[in-house]
């Protein structure tokens, strides 16, 4: 009987362990799927004017209806988020358009932060040429800018093709890696609705992480065009879906680059670095998945990707 008993008193004690080990081990299996996540985040007040400061427990990432676990948050500058800009000029556009616009580009380039890394880059041949290395001597960076070819000498058939190639063979690995495109936006490989090369280079600049801006050049007879609003709306579509932003000047090349570099400064003045867990991609070689980041903080508007990299373990 008694041996009875001290059996059925070990089996009872196994069966407790295993309930208690089980959920224990299915946490940790569920801990391990998680990987983490990076991404740039600009806050900007009305205007464009700085925000307030933001904290950590003032933002929180989504990813549908599922709240993720910020583990990270630190304001891009003091020694954080070394910063690598590419100006991507394309090549297409007419020489006039840019040329007036020199000086403003050069002040720009020396008011950048001895630490951040500038390069120049020309959209030729759906690829890029590059006039200017990354380096942090911006005088000499800016010695590097010339006219653009302008119409056929630019040979420049797709600026997205040009983008895709950029962020691919992006040189640097700096935590900020950001683009400020000079351009029309207008793909003369498919300069309708539907275009691949857009949507190509929409996928490379989120699976790559880098931040895209743009100041629209084109001619106002472009501009008024159906095809010229189809390449306005893909800049606009591009530069926020990288978490970036998109400068016009109603339906022509601006007057003055003076205005939208000084907005473009305050953006890169205001950047968080932000770090969340999500469960690890299903797929090999990993996917895009949408996200949403959101603050407490009133009268604060965010910029981020709206879809990021997500890697399998």
């Amino acid at each position: 009987m008694y041996t009875r008993y001290r059996s059925a008193a070990l089996v009872l004690a196994a069966v407790i362990v295993l309930l208690i080990a089980v959920p224990a081990f299915a946490r940790a299996q569920a801990g391990a799927s998680n990987v983490s996540v990076h991404a740039v985040v600009t806050a900007l007040g009305p205007d464009y004017s700085p925000p307030p400061p933001i904290m950590k427990d003032d933002v929180t990432v989504y990813s549908a209806k599922t709240k993720l676990n910020v583990t990270g948050w630190e304001p891009a500058k003091a020694g954080h988020g070394a910063l690598e800009l590419a100006i991507l000029i394309d090549d297409a556009v007419a020489p006039s358009a840019i040329g007036l616009q020199f000086q403003d580009l050069k002040n720009f380039m020396q008011e950048q932060p001895s630490d951040v890394s500038i390069g120049i880059f020309y959209a030729q041949f759906g690829t890029v040429t590059t006039a200017a290395k990354f380096s942090t001597d911006h005088a000499e960076v800016a010695r590097r800018l010339r006219l653009p070819l302008g119409g056929r000498a630019g040979s420049s058939p797709s600026i997205y093709l040009s983008l895709s190639d950029l962020v691919k063979k992006w040189p640097g690995d700096a935590p900020r890696r950001e683009v400020l495109m000079l351009t029309s936006g207008l793909d003369r490989l498919e300069p309708g609705v539907q275009d691949p090369y857009f949507d190509a280079a929409v996928n490379d600049v989120q699976r790559s992480g880098v931040n895209v801006y743009s100041i629209y050049v084109g001619p106002l007879r472009l501009g008024l065009s159906f095809f010229g609003m189809i390449a306005q709306g893909n800049l606009g579509h591009l530069t926020s879906e990288s978490g970036g932003d998109a400068f016009f000047q109603g339906v022509s090349t601006p007057v003055s680059f003076k205005p939208f570099l000084g907005q473009l400064n305050t953006i890169l003045q205001n950047q968080y670095l932000v770090t969340f867990e999500a469960p690890a991609s299903a797929k090999a070689k990993g996917d895009l998945r949408p996200i949403s980041i959101r603050t407490e903080q009133a009268h604060v508007r965010l910029l981020y990707p709206h879809r990021v990299f997500i890697p399998s373990h």
